[in-house]
């Protein structure tokens, strides 16, 4: 086993193509933490860093910009308008009629998609700036001093320029990875400022074992804990429930071919790491506006209200898990049409052993595939929920949290199959100039 490894290893060094993808995915990295340096002027960055460390729906996009957000730099938003941008854009398309037309134009739809994604993206980013540029100057930090040292119209216009510029900056980023190098070029973006943060994690952990604040048996249970979440998120993400499909008997020529039985693969979890997203991001949005507009008891029920479902609390878990229930069967729904795949099937001449073709088709994989996200959906539920668990019952600083966890994993796994699609296709290259050779 580790002299195939070592030989697959070998092999590496002579694929041009591949080594190349890889070093260009690895020089975009590092272009990504150098930018997550670069301060918009005119903020304060040790109050900005205070203002931003557990302040909810700040703190989840500090930890996907890799810290940009709390250096307040021109990476501060991420991509995170750009991933909203596409999602909006996919659920319009599954009802706008007039979209749904642009994603059966093939290429040319899909530029035209691609293209309104930017523009939203654009719009997107600098409202989101200028919302930030406008709270920012009437917040002071703990110690008195102010978040911005010259609030005004120039500080709100360099911000809206900088962080919009940044933030499509990182979108080209993301797109010329996916290009030219190994994976999906936003889900690396997302990986890398997630990873960025986990080696401080790991050394204040150890610190606090060594001084005596976190017990061995904790430091323990934190360690099982992370490996046995990520075996189960490796082991869930690979799970497909196969549907059996025979194909009818053909002809050609003077040759009968026999019938032909395959599978149709469908995921578990068909809707990723959306979900969670986008139920943290609403549970947080309260937090953040307390935090930023309320002023004495202006707002005294949104105060109860945030401390309601502040993590911790039942009613927080309870409205949670609904929300990533809810977003995994909406999110699913859109992403896989079964009557479209029923028809794809009808056209090929595949069938499903006992059921007609057609509606009865597409009604036996709509409900199939009901069961799977419903199991899904609780799978996701169990891996965001367990991590906040451990932190409140046994007050364990656990930093690496599901939502971040499940990103990373899947993330990796989508990296490591790249990789070994694109080594398998130099073996079949490699045997196929073999064969013209003898030929020849």
């Amino acid at each position: 086993m580790a002299a195939a490894k070592g030989t697959q290893l070998g092999k590496l060094g002579k694929l041009t193509e591949l080594r190349q993808r890889i070093f260009f995915v690895i020089a975009a990295l590092v272009v990504f933490r150098l930018g997550s340096f670069i301060p918009v002027p005119g903020v304060n960055p040790e109050a900005m860093s205070n203002l931003v460390n557990g302040n909810g729906l700040m703190d989840l996009f500090n930890m996907f910009s890799g810290g940009a957000l709390s250096r307040f730099s021109v990476f501060a938003l991420g991509v995170i308008p750009y991933i909203s941008a596409s999602i909006v854009f996919q659920m319009m398309g599954s009802v706008i009629p007039s979209l749904q037309g642009l994603r059966k134009e093939g290429d040319a739809g899909k530029r035209k998609m691609t293209m309104y994604t930017r523009f939203a993206t654009v719009g997107l980013a600098a409202f989101q700036s200028f919302g930030i540029a406008v709270a920012l100057q009437g917040q002071v930090a703990a110690g008195g001093a102010p978040v911005v040292y010259t609030p005004g119209f120039g500080f709100i216009m360099s911000s809206v320029v900088g962080l919009t510029a940044g933030t499509m900056f990182l979108m080209w980023l993301g797109e010329q990875m996916t290009e030219r190098g190994i994976g999906n070029g936003i889900s690396l973006l997302i990986f890398a400022g997630i990873v960025s943060g986990l080696p401080g994690a790991v050394v204040h952990t150890l610190g606090m074992s060594s001084n005596g604040e976190l017990s061995l048996l904790k430091l323990l249970m934190v360690l099982g804990l992370v490996l046995a979440t990520t075996a189960f998120v490796v082991f869930m993400e690979r799970a497909q429930r196969r549907i059996t499909v025979n194909y009818a008997r053909r002809s050609g020529g003077q040759r009968a071919y026999m019938n032909q039985t395959s599978h149709l693969p469908l995921k578990i979890n068909m809707a990723g790491v959306i979900p969670p997203i986008f139920a943290s991001s609403l549970l947080m949005f309260p937090a953040t506006a307390v935090a930023w507009f309320s002023t004495g008891h202006q707002s005294r029920w949104l105060q109860d209200l945030t401390q309601s479902l502040s993590p911790g609390n039942p009613l927080h878990d309870i409205v949670f898990s609904v929300l990533v229930i809810a977003f995994a069967f909406f999110y699913t729904a859109i992403v896989f049409n079964a009557e479209e795949t029923a028809d794809n099937l009808k056209r090929s001449g595949a069938l499903i052993p006992g059921i007609r073709p057609g509606k009865a088709t597409a009604n036996y994989v709509d409900s199939v595939m009901t069961r799977l996200t419903g199991v899904g959906a609780l799978y996701l539920v169990l891996v965001c929920l367990v991590p906040s668990f451990m932190q409140n019952a046994w007050h364990v600083p656990f930093y690496f949290g599901g939502t971040s966890l499940l990103i990373v994993v899947v993330v990796v796994m989508d990296f490591t199959a790249q990789v070994q699609a694109h080594l398998v296709s130099h073996q079949y290259e490699s045997l196929l100039k073999k064969a013209n050779l003898r030929r020849s």
